[in-house]
Order: structure tokens, then sequence, then C-alpha cells
């Protein structure tokens, strides 16, 4: 009798003891709604370019960067995503707008696990470039340039005012990607 309960222990570790081994579940993400593809145009009085955006996007004058210039703005975009544009006039100094985009986007290369160039060419417009899809935990994940070589050169810059997790921004990225090759595909210099 005194064994009793020594035996009913032993009987319910050994009932509990089983091959079955658990896994952990995995990580999940909120879902995001996105909006729907609307664009309108950007042809702001003064401004020496147009492009359509999306309708969803706020256009805001860049009057925070330290080192501002005339017509450099922010695209406002849903889910905390700022598209940061910056002009500059070409003055026998191409070499170094086109070294300066490059750096720009290659700074990432540290966090990146990929770094995808894509050509810009539209010759209808004279707008060149090159479109950087920055793969991983880069704290941007899409720049650009576009230029006609001769007056005008604009420079962009998808950043996202959260902490980088590719995997979570990735659907959010791919998304305001496709209004970045609009934009690039509407892009029109008024000087030419």
């Amino acid at each position: 009798m005194k064994h009793y309960p020594i035996y009913i222990l032993l009987s319910v570790l050994l009932l509990g003891c089983n091959n079955h081994s658990s896994t952990p579940k995995p990580y999940g993400y909120m879902r995001i709604d996105l909006p729907e593809k609307t664009y309108r145009l950007f042809d702001s009085t003064g401004y020496p370019y147009r492009f359509e955006c999306p309708t969803y996007a706020q256009i805001v004058p860049d009057t925070e960067s330290y080192n501002y210039e005339p017509f450099w703005v922010n695209v406002k975009l849903p889910t905390k995503a700022t598209l940061h544009l910056s002009y500059k006039q070409v003055n026998k100094n191409l070499t170094v707008l086109l070294d300066d985009s490059y750096n720009f986007a290659y700074r990432h290369v540290i966090k990146a696990d990929a770094i995808i160039e894509s050509s810009i060419q539209i010759k209808d417009r004279e707008v060149y470039g090159i479109l950087y899809e920055i793969g991983g935990n880069a704290a941007s994940s899409v720049q650009f340039y576009a230029t006609d070589s001769t007056r005008n050169f604009l420079r962009g810059a998808l950043y996202f005012n959260e902490t980088p997790d590719y995997e979570f921004l990735l659907p959010m990225i791919n998304y305001y990607t496709a209004d970045i090759f609009h934009l690039l595909e509407t892009l029109e210099w008024k000087q030419k």
C-alpha cells in the first residue's frame, strides 16, 4: 500500500512520454490591405518634371533634409513608407551625380542579400537610368535615378519607417515597386 503513490507517479510519467515531438508555429504577420491602384498627374508649377503618382500618395516638399534643394519632394505612401525624390540640374556634373547614385544604392550591400539593377530607357521622352532593387534587410529597398543626360537628374529612394524585416515588408515593397515603375514610365522633363 505504501508504494501506490510511487506507482501512480511512474504511471503518469510513462503515459506522458510519447514519440511525438512538437514543432514551433511559424511567426505570423498582420494582414495588410493595400489600396487599389489609380494614378493622378503630379505637375506642380515651377517643377522641372512631371509624372503620374498613386492617388493614395501625398506629395510634400522635402524641407526637412539637411541639404535641402528646390524641387525635392517626399511621396508619402500608406504603411509608413516614403519615396524621397531629389532633383539636380545637370551642369557638367553628370559623372558625379551617377557615382553618387551608385554609391547610395550600394551602401546597403552590407545588409542586402542581392542588388538587382534594371535599365530604364524611354527614348521618346529622353528618360534614361537604373532602378536598384535591394533584397534583404537593408534600410532602403528600392532606389533609382533618371536623367536626360544634358539638363535633368532625378534620384529616388524608397524607405519604410520600420525596422527592416524583408519578409514582412516584401508585399509592400513589391506593391510600391510597381508604382515606382509607373512613375518612371510617365516621367517627363519640362526643360529640354
